[in-house]
């Protein structure tokens, strides 16, 4: 064996930074907040052998969602056009159709979603799909744009930037540069719902990220090829060994270290983390070992791929003793600031397709009507052109899918996209100023998924600016619906 001598801060630099999550050994240990404790806080437990799971799918870079959800009215699409310019689909188009229509019709308000989005139509259309209109992160309500300009108002920090507003869908905490994600704060509330303590409630395929950190609970980061016959110390750090070591060598390292006595803290915590993953391994491993292969068919792009294995995942919940899970996805490539038809012709379907295998393979194993999937994004884009692309704006178009959700349905305000006379319209390039905040968004998925109204204010810290009642952080059950995802 060979062994090499670094300094503490050597080990701690390469210990944060290593590639430890591909396939879960130390999945995320060293998240520094996971060795604090969260106080106890109370909370409703309705029935804990119910199941239900969220799937978030980021799609990092700041998507260009006003060509994912265009309005199709004659004035409507008139001002989408007139602002849009080159960036503009053409609702007529039909060798190839640019846009197709939705089944919808909202006194006289019509929609349409790029031609790329089939799957997606067809959801909708069969009540599976709704979006999410003119949706970002907001401190507090800001009515317009005379609002916006007035300071009185908290705005979120480093608006645009990729860094903060990508950190600040995850934490919902825009006025900060905060550690720690709304699925992790779930997972401290709600992670005693499940029965084997040491199988994280999340569960991520893009590896360590904001969303799922807590301050007590992580997630366990596995990727789309992780088998029963894979799971186990492949992943192992540079510090810790040279690569290419047999399991057996390994596990016995492993084994070694988890039961010496150590006086560093930092040691002493690391230890306990190893043991914990040590055994989260063993339970994947005979979970994983019990799949059934899917009859569903997926596309061999990576978003199928990671969604075909959260399927997997759920097929064999009872086996990782799981009544909530939180799963999280990653794709880029949506900073179009060139390209956006071309871009988005090759990647719309990609999503389109994935969401469409995604809920029949749901509907296969019967569980379409426990998990609820959401993409989020940085930010929208630009409503007009850069010349042949679009920037970094603010309020855009989700989606929402799943069986518990209200489908076929456009939810909050989608906006007007004239330039001129446009309250909501904070500059002269189009950037709209978003009108449902994150957090109501959040707010109904935590309601749904079992946390309790008291809990809210721990899960959301500014939900009570955009909660009306006078006694906000603690809202009725079932009487929290500002935009009404759920029945």
């Amino acid at each position: 064996m060979c062994k090499r001598k670094i300094s503490r801060r050597t080990f701690l630099g390469e210990a944060s930074c290593a590639a430890i999550g591909s396939t879960a050994f130390l999945s995320s240990f060293l998240n520094l907040g996971m060795i604090n404790t969260l106080a106890a806080r109370p909370h409703i437990i309705s029935n804990t052998n119910d199941y239900k799971a969220m799937v978030c799918i980021l799609l990092a870079g700041g998507a260009d969602t006003y060509n994912v959800l265009v309005p199709t009215e004659s004035s409507e699409y008139d001002d989408y056009v007139a602002t849009r310019g080159s960036l503009a689909l053409d609702k007529n188009a039909t060798n190839p159709a640019q846009l197709i229509d939705l089944d919808y019709d909202d006194n006289g308000r019509t929609f349409a979603v790029h031609a790329g989005m089939t799957k997606v139509r067809d959801m909708f259309d069969n009540n599976n799909l709704s979006f999410i209109s003119n949706i970002g992160t907001l401190i507090e309500p800001i009515a317009n744009k005379a609002d916006y300009q007035s300071g009185t108002k908290k705005i979120p920090l480093g608006l645009y930037s990729h860094s903060d507003q990508i950190m600040q869908w995850q934490t919902s905490v825009p006025q900060s540069r905060s550690a720690v994600g709304v699925g992790g704060r779930m997972a401290d509330i709600l992670q005693d719902m499940n029965t084997i303590p040491q199988v994280s409630m999340n569960i991520s395929l893009a590896g360590k990220n904001r969303f799922q950190t807590g301050k007590e609970y992580n997630e366990y980061s596995i990727s789309n090829n992780t088998t029963s016959a894979n799971i186990g110390y492949d992943g192992l750090p540079s510090w810790w060994s040279n690569s290419g070591f047999l399991n057996d060598i390994k596990n016995g390292v492993i084994n070694n270290a988890v039961e010496q006595e150590y006086n560093n803290i930092f040691e002493r915590t690391m230890s306990s983390l190893t043991e914990q993953t040590a055994g989260s391994i063993e339970v994947f491993q005979k979970a994983f070992g019990n799949i059934v292969p899917l009859a569903t068919e997926f596309s061999d792009t990576n978003l199928s791929k990671d969604l075909k294995k959260i399927a997997e995942t759920i097929s064999v919940k009872s086996y990782l003793g799981a009544n909530r899970q939180i799963f999280f996805v990653t794709i880029g490539g949506w900073d179009h600031h060139d390209n956006v038809i071309l871009n988005q012709n090759a990647m719309l379907p990609v999503v389109s397709n994935a969401l469409s295998e995604f809920n029949d393979a749901l509907t296969e194993i019967g569980m379409q009507n426990d998990v609820v999937t959401f993409t989020i994004s940085d930010f929208a884009r630009t409503l007009t052109t850069n010349g042949n692309g679009s920037d970094h704006a603010w309020g855009g178009n989700q989606m929402i899918m799943g069986g518990p959700v209200n489908g076929g349905q456009i939810f909050g305000n989608y906006p007007s996209l004239a330039l001129d006379g446009n309250d909501l319209n904070l500059s002269g390039r189009g950037r709209i100023l978003p009108t449902t905040s994150v957090d109501e968004f959040y707010a109904e998925l935590a309601l749904w998924f079992g946390v309790s109204p008291n809990d809210l204010d721990y899960i959301l810290p500014n939900l009570c600016n955009f909660y009306s009642s006078s006694n906000c952080t603690v809202p009725p059950a079932g009487d929290y619906s500002p935009i009404g995802m759920f029945s």
